[in-house]
């Protein structure tokens, strides 16, 4: 468990979050931006189960958009590459 992830774990823990249910959001909130994301949306006050599972449901999605769109970028500046140097022969 990372620092972040400890940190979340007993963030969860101290607002009352059952402790089955603060494992399951740290266990899905595993990278240290994802863990920070749900600290903030925790800290905030206290949230009704569903809404926590919907705001790392959110995370996840936004983390995996992100991962998406710098595979694209990289992919892109590749055949752009490939083709200059196509072009330069």
């Amino acid at each position: 468990m990372s620092e972040k992830n400890a940190l979340l774990y007993d963030l969860m823990i101290r607002k009352g979050y059952p402790e089955g249910f603060t494992q399951l959001i740290c266990a899905e909130m595993n990278t240290d931006f994802t863990a920070e994301r749900m600290i903030l949306y925790i800290s905030r006050g206290k949230h009704r189960l569903e809404d926590v599972a919907d705001e790392m449901e959110a995370i996840k999605d936004f983390r995996d958009r992100q991962i998406n769109k710098h595979i694209y970028e990289h992919a892109q500046q590749s055949i752009n590459d490939l083709y200059r140097n196509i072009n330069e022969d």
